[in-house]
């Protein structure tokens, strides 16, 4: 049987689907495109009270595409799971030709924590999570979700909604709306998103610091580190990360 090809993987996140598994062993996929999809909005980010703590502790480091492969196999590495080996195969090539990311959350050396999804245009579609201590994948996703407001980003896409995304601020929308959402982050400049994106509570502190590129970019958060002082400690860095995200409940 053949791999799934990457190239057709990407063609299917710009039309809007993505392929499945029954399972780990599954030798077969199915494309999937769900009538109403999970979003978060990057400036409705819901960072409480506890989450905020968590993050300028300094108690987890938080690193980007350290160990890709580490972060799907410990995603796929559950009871019931949609990712087989063609899907984790087309997903590490996708990673070595830069179009899929790993956030890692570290405590003491250990991974604890992350998650893993496609970049494409303004997009990223996030894919899958895992957790091995109390609040790693949140931590995951709000560094994530500060990656993208600083780099110029205008579209995460959870693709299923759960009590934990709801969580944390995501929310359904109709197909409809999201093919809309999904066809300008593809559709180059996407100056309006960028701009939509500036006018949130991001607006001050750090973030003013960030200039925002033409280009998306999940790498300019690490410039922005090194600009504030904060690289290389974690609880500097979480009090960047805690800035750039704002709101508290």
């Amino acid at each position: 049987m053949s791999r799934l090809d990457p190239r057709l993987l990407l063609q299917g996140y710009a039309a809007g689907i993505f392929p499945m598994a029954d399972s780990r062993e599954a030798s077969e996929l199915f494309w999937v495109e769900p009538r109403s999809r999970a979003i978060i909005p990057l400036d409705a980010f819901h960072l409480s009270r506890s989450l905020r703590r968590t993050i300028r502790s300094g108690r987890f480091s938080v690193t980007m595409d350290r160990d890709f492969l580490a972060v799907i196999t410990a995603c796929a590495d559950r009871d019931e799971t949609w990712i087989n080996d063609d899907i984790e195969h087309a997903m590490v090539t996708l990673h070595s030709t830069g179009h899929a990311h790993s956030i890692e959350v570290w405590d003491n050396g250990e991974l604890v924590g992350g998650l893993y999804g496609v970049k494409l245009g303004r997009a990223f579609f996030g894919e899958s999570m895992f957790s091995r201590r109390t609040d790693a994948s949140k931590v995951a996703l709000a560094w994530l979700v500060a990656r993208m407001k600083v780099g110029g980003f205008s579209l995460l896409d959870c693709q299923f909604m759960t009590a934990h995304l709801a969580s944390l601020g995501a929310v359904s929308i109709s197909r409809k709306d999201y093919v809309a959402l999904l066809s300008t982050a593809l559709g180059g400049a996407g100056a309006g998103s960028v701009g939509a994106e500036g006018s949130g509570g991001a607006s001050a502190g750090p973030a003013a610091l960030s200039p925002r590129s033409a280009l998306p970019d999940l790498f300019a958060l690490d410039r922005l580190l090194e600009a504030t002082g904060a690289a290389g400690s974690a609880a500097a860095e979480g009090y960047v990360i805690a800035q750039l995200l704002g709101q508290t409940s």
